[in-house]
This record gives structure tokens, sequence and C-alpha cells, in this order.
């Protein structure tokens, strides 16, 4: 079932061009990354979602309509913006956000304590917003966010500012919530977090698509034709075979490079004669190797 859809979206800002006819969907159940470098125009683009901000041109349809006020309750958005009541107590506004969301008080309150419990804030559950260290705010933020139990999660930069023990926290919670069935949308600039995460994604650049599917099958259209090799022997036995174009040392292993029109198999059965293979696995470049080559191929 399809959660989201975009079709032939444009936006502009004083005649500069921010997102350019671009088109995607998002699938019930999966965390879907919204990738581009900063300025890429990632957040106009998830405020088009959320009908912050409305579109030159182009359809979007949420839930397989047009967003509307019933629709926004099922709906969690977290901002890159943080914003909180400085003055108003970590339960109360969590409750008083999640009852604005249409839930109970009681049920708002049932919610509250078990994220905070979640996120190890429990015990300042009392204080002020502004008695909070900023890492501590960005938490109860994420909190505020899926406290009323949404369908579509929508998170924009969810870790920036995040120590690693804290990133782990707020990703465990997300990949909790994917598993009992939930939509995420994961907006960030943070490459290797979307690899490790991700079901598929959108990638961008200057407003415009540059990268769209499963992270599994960008990576493979992406990756080298070489291979990753430990082993034990001398190198010299293997190195003028016939397949091999380039051979690049690591310390304990090399990474071999294969001439266009020869496969990885001929070439195993070829050196596996001649040494003593420990690790052998074919080169995959990250999101982060593959976005950096298609950025440099677009401004050259």
């Amino acid at each position: 079932m399809i959660i989201l859809e975009l079709e032939h979206v444009s936006k502009s800002y004083s005649n500069k061009q921010i997102i350019d006819d671009i088109s995607f969907s998002v699938d019930q159940g999966e965390i879907f990354g919204l990738l581009g470098p900063n300025g890429a125009g990632k957040t106009t683009t998830l405020r088009m979602m959320l009908d912050i901000i409305k579109p030159e041109s182009g359809n979007i349809k949420v839930f397989g309509k047009n967003l509307d006020p019933d629709s926004k309750d099922r709906i969690g958005y977290l901002p890159e913006e943080r914003g909180l009541y400085k003055k108003s107590k970590v339960i109360e506004l969590l409750v008083y956000l999640a009852q604005l969301k249409g839930m109970t008080k009681t049920r708002a309150l049932e919610n509250a304590e078990s994220l905070l419990q979640s996120v190890e804030m429990l015990e300042h559950k009392n204080k002020k917003i502004e008695e909070l260290s900023k890492g501590m705010q960005q938490k109860i933020q994420f909190i505020a966010t899926i406290i009323h139990g949404p369908d579509l999660i929508v998170v924009d930069e969810p870790f920036s500012g995040l120590d690693p023990v804290n990133t782990q926290i707020i990703k465990n919670i997300l990949l909790q919530q994917k598993k009992a069935g939930k939509t995420i949308i994961l907006s960030t600039h943070m490459m290797e977090q979307a690899e490790a995460m991700c079901d598929r994604i959108l990638m961008i650049n200057k407003g415009m698509i540059v990268l769209y599917g499963k992270v599994g099958d960008i990576k493979n259209e992406h990756r080298n034709n070489s291979i990753f090799l430990e082993f034990e022997g001398n190198i010299s036995s293997f190195e003028e075979l016939d397949q091999i174009e380039n051979i690049i040392r690591h310390g304990t292993y090399v990474e071999i490079f294969i001439k266009e029109g020869h496969d990885v198999q001929s070439l195993i059965e070829d050196i596996v004669p001649r040494v003593r293979i420990l690790r052998l696995e074919q080169s995959t470049p990250s999101l982060n190797e593959i976005f950096i080559k298609i950025a440099k191929g677009a401004s050259s």
C-alpha cells in the first residue's frame, strides 16, 4: 500500500528552483530515506508533503488523498528546527501535545512515561524544558513526534547533535516503530545512518533526483568491478592473470580490479589453485561514495 505519493512536484523561491519536477512514492511499513547534502531541497520537500508550504506544480497524496485534518493527526513530524515551550514541565508538555492529536489524557500520560523510560529520561519528567541539556530536549521533541502513535513518522535530521549512545537509542525506537508497521521517512545528510536503516532511498542534489530505489539495488548497480581478497601465499602467483586490470594493497588484504568482459567467478577459479583464500568479498561502495561520485559528475 502506498502511504505517500508525489507526482511532478516543483517549488521555487525568488526565481531560484529549489525542487525540480520530482516524483516518488513511499510504501507502508518501510523506512524511506530522503537524502542529500545540506541545501539539496530535503526540508522543502518535507514541508510540501506536510502541507506546510504549497508546491507550484504537481500533486501530493498522503494516505491516498489530499492531506486533511484527520490525516494530519495520523502523522508525527520532527522538524529540523527544534522548538519546545521552555517553561513547561516535560510530562505536562508531552501530555498536552498528545491531546492536541486526539489522545485521551490517561492514554497520553501512559505513553509519555513509557517513552520517557525508553530514552532514559523518566527521572526528568517533572523538570522544565529549559532545565534540560540540548540533547535531552531533542529526545523530548522526538517523543512528542511519536507519542500519539502516528501511522506516518517524518523525521528531519533526527540524529543531529546527539552523541553515539543517544543516536542508537533513537535509531532503535525508529526500528521498533517500523516493526510495529509504521511508515518512516528519514531525512538526513548522514549517509551511513540511512544505509544502515533504510529499505529504499531518494537522493536529491540541487533539487533534482539523482538516485531512487532499494539500497541494495543501488549499491549493486554502482559497485566497482573488483573484489577484496585476504590470502596466504605469494601475490606474484596470480597478479599477472589475464582477468586482472589492477591490484591495490590495503595492509592485510588486496583489492583486485577485474578487466571489462571478465567476471568474478572465473577469476576466483584461477586464483584458488595458487593461494589459500582466507576472506573474499565483492567490493560494494557505500551510499556516501556513490553520492560523492554522482555529485562530482553533476558539477563537472
